[in-house]
């Protein structure tokens, strides 16, 4: 019985504990840094890809002749 008695104080200090911890908020930044990394190179893919694939084929005909 003395258990139940002291249960809404200790689900208190457990949603405390859990609120308080900050490994969850680091995993979130990172995950923010690597959508950002991500977009910024799919952005810069975008722009320079004509340019990469012309040196490619370049590459490749002067290969073949």
């Amino acid at each position: 019985m003395e258990r139940i008695k002291y249960l809404p104080m200790r689900l208190y200090f457990a949603f405390q504990d859990l609120r308080d911890e900050e490994s969850g908020q680091a995993m979130v930044e990172y995950a923010l840094i690597l959508a950002l990394v991500s977009v910024a190179a799919i952005g810069i893919l975008k722009i320079l890809g004509g340019t990469v694939s012309g040196v490619f084929s370049k590459i490749n005909n002067d290969l073949n002749i």
